[in-house]
């Protein structure tokens, strides 16, 4: 990962929220270099971790609390997106950075996601809050619909790929979690009354690597044309999988699958972001993001 610098551009005009972001930026920044250090990265992340969701739950309650008392409109939804991140997020990359005690790549996982979600949280959410842009979170999911949901990716993950996977995220945002390659597919479908709606899949080019490997019983050290149509056909039969148990695409067909660049997939999230978008980890594997977007 490059390095991270605060810039002007983020600045809200509030305070006591520029003065915690730049902070952030911060200690993202030292975690950057500390991570290139092999002779400190263990010990200095692992500490550097802890004091950055420290710092981060700190800066949620005081953005909280100056949103109340401007009486903001959009309070609920972002503190929804705060929750997600403090209960959910931070403890999925915590569990896989111990898991993995504090490897480069787990390192790489925890930053990537962070830098997105932060820089993508204050370009969008947090600069909401002064009206200066528009919530991209419009649709929000019953929690009862994205247990189903998170149930059901979790369970056909297992199955078809034979792999473990537990939730990072229930509002993936297109953060890039990959220092590598990601193989992104889109998979578009029409309703019996018409509509139509769209589902990504995104997979770090490692999981797809591993996860063939094992399923083909030998080891698997690039990407070609084989691999690529692989997993294509696969990824039809994962949604043919995924709606046996949730009912996302009962009575509806299959009209084109393509794959998209990481670009492509940040420019359909432009206007709004999908009302279902998870983020899976794989157990060392690699990550994985599952998206329905009509």
């Amino acid at each position: 990962m490059t390095e991270v610098k605060w810039n002007d551009r983020f600045n809200l005009g509030v305070g006591v929220i520029d003065k915690a972001h730049q902070r952030l930026f911060s200690i993202v920044g030292k975690l950057i270099a500390l991570n290139e250090d092999e002779a400190k990265q263990q010990h200095a992340c692992r500490e550097g971790v802890k004091y950055f969701k420290s710092y981060t739950l700190k800066h949620f309650a005081e953005e909280e609390a100056y949103m109340q008392s401007i009486h903001y409109g959009g309070y609920e939804m972002h503190k929804i997106l705060h929750d997600n991140m403090r209960d959910k997020t931070l403890p999925a990359l915590e569990q896989e950075l111990e898991e993995q005690n504090y490897s480069v790549e787990s390192v790489r996982h925890f930053l990537g996601i962070c830098v997105g979600w932060l820089t993508g949280h204050i370009m969008i959410e947090d600069f909401a809050i002064t009206g200066r842009t528009t919530n991209k979170w419009i649709h929000h999911p019953s929690e009862d619909e994205m247990e189903s949901l998170e149930k059901a990716v979790i369970q056909v993950l297992h199955d078809l790929f034979k792999i473990n996977a537990h939730i990072v995220s229930e509002h993936y945002s297109g953060e890039d979690f990959s220092s590598g390659n990601t193989l992104c597919f889109r998979l578009m479908y029409r309703s019996g009354g018409g509509e139509r709606f769209q589902v990504f899949l995104v997979y770090e080019e490692r999981m797809v690597l591993n996860t063939l490997g094992g399923m083909l019983g030998r080891q698997i050290k690039k990407m070609d044309k084989t691999v690529l149509y692989t997993i294509k056909v696969l990824s039809q039969q994962f949604m043919d999988w995924v709606g046996k148990h949730f009912p996302i695409t009962k009575e509806c067909q299959l009209e084109k699958c393509d794959m998209l660049t990481f670009e492509q997939l940040l420019r359909a999230f432009d206007k709004e972001y999908p009302p279902y978008s998870l983020l899976f980890s794989t157990e060392g594997k690699g990550y994985f993001a599952f998206c329905v977007k009509k």
